[in-house]
């Protein structure tokens, strides 16, 4: 890794963590994975760590153990062009998971996603206060983003 990136502890569950988001993401693939040493805290040649690389985002997975879980307190954003973009990343982050309340969702492993249309994020941005506010509102209402939605509230149809 040669920036700043996350690091996320699992309970024996990083390689199939990583292998499961390398297969739902563009541009994504396992760079490097290491094993546990002699003396380590977990058996000699359990997978250690696996590096992986989500649309040009660096991650390591790390299994460390059962001493710490994921919190919806630290989630990553994915932010989506299209709905076919949003219903894809939905779907298959959320398989085995549990939907969320604003486009939120927690996958099988615990970690929360954020599955947000750019289109959102120009609305609620708008100079527009009435029709950001619109916009707003109708995203506080839904769990999977719906861009189509979200354009009839921001544009009052």
């Amino acid at each position: 890794m040669k920036k700043i990136g996350p690091c996320l502890w699992f309970d024996g569950k990083a390689e199939e963590a990583a292998n499961f988001y390398v297969s739902i993401f563009k541009n994504a693939s396992i760079v490097d994975m290491s094993r546990y040493p002699d003396a380590a805290p977990q058996p000699k040649g359990t997978v250690m760590t696996v590096q992986f690389i989500l649309d040009g985002q660096e991650f390591l997975a790390l299994n460390g153990g059962s001493q710490f879980t994921f919190s919806p307190a630290i989630s990553f954003v994915v932010p989506c062009e299209t709905q076919e973009d949003v219903d894809h990343l939905w779907e298959s982050l959320l398989e085995g998971g549990q939907a969320q309340q604003c486009g939120w969702l927690t996958d099988k492993f615990g970690v929360s996603w954020q599955i947000v249309p750019n289109a959102l994020m120009r609305m609620i941005s708008s100079t527009d206060t009435a029709a950001a506010q619109r916009a707003f509102n109708a995203m506080v209402h839904m769990i999977k983003l719906d861009i189509a939605v979200l354009e009839r509230a921001y544009n009052n149809a």
